[in-house]
């Protein structure tokens, strides 16, 4: 029971990946809002209401949630979902970032609204309640964030121009604040999940995969509980991965080579010189595809 009478907030935790964290937390004895808005993978309505059946789960062994429908993506609103917190529970300790939307498509064919959405809601929406919830954090001397990046973002991904964007932008806003807050007791951490969602299920290429038991998107809440307890309280300003049943740490942008000449060079002496120096350490780009034979078909 790492989190014994800590209080967090997960946003999107009404399905997926967020709904696996939100149960993780309440397992090691957090108690929980589970804020999702029941939209559409686009962040368009929706007349389901997964949030209170999370909360359903999560009371179902003992543990304790509230569900909030505020949407992350307006700064008054997302005062609400931190306010529910500490009106349920009395305080707020733990702010999982996850909520999220797609609409991928290529850049010849991403229109200004496909963009600015995904960006309020990754983006814009983890500004919102950090900036809500980091206050009450500082004033308590404790706390823990953890925005939740992606591979799309540290990597790159076809047609994830406003998707990709965001989540680069969130690595960078985790080395901020881990930077600003650490000072008050707070960690800020970031996790690139990995699981088979409806958001994973969209995009070009997984349609109708074979579901491997290492995509369960439940895998991702260990680590999280983890960053979120205070047995991590060492642990700031990081990136981490998962692949399969293993977890992993990225490491920040940094230089590993350079070329150099007396006085600066000329673009056709960097032409001579390039591929001998800095072009052996082009990295590769995009995500690194796993192949997977599919089960034999039974006839």
């Amino acid at each position: 029971m790492l989190l014994q009478g800590k209080v967090a907030v997960v946003t999107g935790s009404g399905r997926g990946i967020g709904r696996g964290i939100a149960l993780a937390l309440a397992r090691e004895g957090a108690n929980v809002v589970v804020n999702d808005v029941g939209c559409s993978l686009d962040g368009r309505g929706s007349e389901q209401d997964p949030a209170a059946e999370v909360c359903r789960e999560i009371a179902g062994f003992g543990g304790k949630a509230v569900p909030n429908y505020d949407s992350v993506s307006d700064h008054t609103t997302a005062k609400g979902i931190i306010r529910t917190a500490v009106d349920s529970f009395g305080r707020i300790d733990i702010l999982v970032n996850n909520a999220g939307i797609v609409r991928d498509r290529s850049i010849m064919k991403m229109t200004e609204e496909d963009f600015d959405a995904v960006l309020a809601v990754h983006l814009k929406g983890s500004f919102n309640c950090g900036s809500h919830a980091i206050p009450l954090m500082r004033d308590q001397n404790y706390g823990r964030i953890i925005n939740i990046t992606s591979s799309a973002g540290l990597r790159g991904n076809f047609g994830q121009t406003n998707y990709g964007a965001a989540k680069a932008a969130l690595m960078g806003i985790t080395f901020t604040w881990s930077i600003e807050l650490a000072k008050y007791g707070i960690t800020v951490n970031a996790l690139a999940p990995s699981g088979m969602t409806r958001m994973v299920g969209s995009m070009p290429g997984m349609e109708n995969r074979p579901v491997a038991p290492e995509m369960n998107p439940d895998l991702n809440g260990a680590i999280v509980a983890y960053l979120a307890s205070e047995r991590a309280a060492h642990v700031n300003g990081q990136i981490f991965g998962r692949r399969g049943f293993a977890f992993t740490i990225f490491q920040t942008p940094r230089p590993i080579a350079s070329m150099f000449k007396e006085g600066g060079w000329t673009p056709t002496e960097i032409a001579d010189h390039f591929d001998g120096s800095l072009g052996e350490h082009l990295q590769q780009i995009g995500i690194p595809q796993t192949r997977r034979e599919a089960p034999p078909v039974k006839k």
